[in-house]
């Protein structure tokens, strides 16, 4: 998707944060293969998958200073979030070279 698409595809599928960070990294596609990954996994957790008013970048995962990566939701991820009644939401991200995967954990008040 990034040599076919490049830029647009990027910006689409992540905040400015998260591009940001990418830039950091030698080898972008283990990176984003995460980060779409887990993506996924957040809205299949509120119930949904892609579709309606979700955008893909309604979801921002950034590593806190251990590297653990904290979701941040806003727009309609932020909305499913509050009428779901989730106070917390959490992410596992793991990823190879050639693979990525992702689960999503919501816990309720």
């Amino acid at each position: 998707m990034i040599e076919r698409h490049g830029e647009h595809f990027l910006t689409r599928i992540l905040t400015a944060a998260e591009r940001e960070r990418l830039t950091q990294f030698n080898d972008p596609v283990t990176f984003v293969a995460g980060r779409w990954a887990a993506k996924e996994a957040l809205m299949k957790m509120i119930g949904t998958g892609w579709r309606g008013q979700i955008a893909w970048t309604d979801m921002e995962i950034l590593p806190n200073h251990l590297g653990e990566p904290i979701v941040a939701l806003s727009g309609e991820m932020e909305r499913l979030r509050k009428e779901l009644s989730l106070s917390q939401v959490t992410i596992s991200i793991t990823h190879t070279k050639q693979q990525a995967a992702a689960v999503a954990i919501g816990l309720g008040d």
